[in-house]
């Protein structure tokens, strides 16, 4: 079910109201990681001095390009951590957009959903980045031991898959209704999230993943909530 949700996300890129939303959420988020490189690079540039001494051969210059690339590499390096939030953070603004165009198209006799709202969307998201960025510090230890991959995509999948599908869900429940349902699928959006939260760790898909997860979820929900 998870599977067949994706594919149908992902057939429905050729929408023109579904590919807008994902042309500006792409454009956001290159924005985004642009503006963090740059930081990295002139981070980069301010610490490593003009020129360092090596012992046998004296001073040796430290090119821009060298400054460069050692930033290119610490942004790609970053963006498997970085994904996580920012596909959080852009979940808010287009969860509306995207989870209306997969209703019309694929659950049309539904009507049209209760939208969030920009306030209320900028507390969940908030509230939720919270909760990563704690959660995350407090298993921080063990992303220095070879549990790293299972411990980040197994709590990162939990929390993403709970997002997503919350926020779904309140559009058509409420928001009480919308946890105990989550509770009650606990696992399936749990393996949902984690195959979500795997190629956001994946440099250029992961641009791809914070609008496809939205539409992905979208399909979870309903295939849910109806037993297809």
């Amino acid at each position: 079910m998870i599977f067949g949700a994706f594919l149908d996300a992902v057939a429905q890129m050729t929408d023109a109201r579904f590919r807008w939303v994902l042309v500006q959420g792409v454009g956001l988020t290159i924005l985004l990681l642009l503006g963090l490189y740059a930081v990295a690079f002139w981070g980069i540039a301010w610490m490593i001095p003009d020129a360092i001494s090596l012992p046998w051969i004296g001073q040796v210059g430290v090119s821009n390009s060298l400054v460069s690339w050692g930033s290119l590499v610490l942004m790609m390096v970053l963006s498997v951590f970085l994904m996580v939030p920012v596909a959080s953070a852009f979940t808010g603004l287009f969860l509306d957009d995207v989870a209306d165009a997969v209703e019309a198209r694929h659950y049309p006799h539904l009507g049209t959903a209760d939208r969030l709202g920009l306030s209320d969307t900028l507390l969940e998201t908030l509230k939720f980045l919270g909760i990563m960025g704690v959660a995350n510090l407090l298993v921080l230890i063990f992303y220095f031991t070879p549990l790293a991959p299972f411990v980040f995509y197994g709590l990162n999948g939990l929390l993403l898959g709970r997002e997503y599908y919350r926020m779904i869900a309140v559009r058509r429940l409420g928001r009480q209704q919308a946890g105990r349902r989550f509770r009650a699928h606990l696992i399936t959006v749990w393996a949902a999230g984690v195959l979500m939260a795997v190629p956001l760790s994946v440099p250029l898909l992961n641009l791809l993943v914070p609008i496809l997860g939205v539409a992905t979820f979208t399909h979870i929900f309903h295939r849910l909530e109806t037993g297809r």
